[in-house]
């Protein structure tokens, strides 16, 4: 995530998705998405359903975009 706020230098009040991965609940990178102004988007706890619409996105710009895609690096 630093890596990504240094090279895009986002504006305030972005929306970051995720799921509810440790590494994503976890107080350091909350404390991260805060320090930065980003407005953190998970679905609740024992809830998969709250961000279907956006996994469901997410899932077809890999498989559109990503999958078959050859990097150089």
């Amino acid at each position: 995530m630093n890596q990504a706020i240094g090279r895009r230098c986002p504006k305030p009040d972005l929306l970051h998705h995720s799921d509810r991965g440790s590494q994503y609940a976890a107080n350091d990178y909350q404390k991260l998405l805060k320090d930065h102004r980003m407005t953190c988007s998970m679905s609740r706890k024992g809830d998969c359903w709250d961000n279907t619409p956006m996994e469901s996105f997410f899932g077809t710009l890999k498989t559109e975009l990503i999958y078959d895609e050859r990097f150089a690096t």
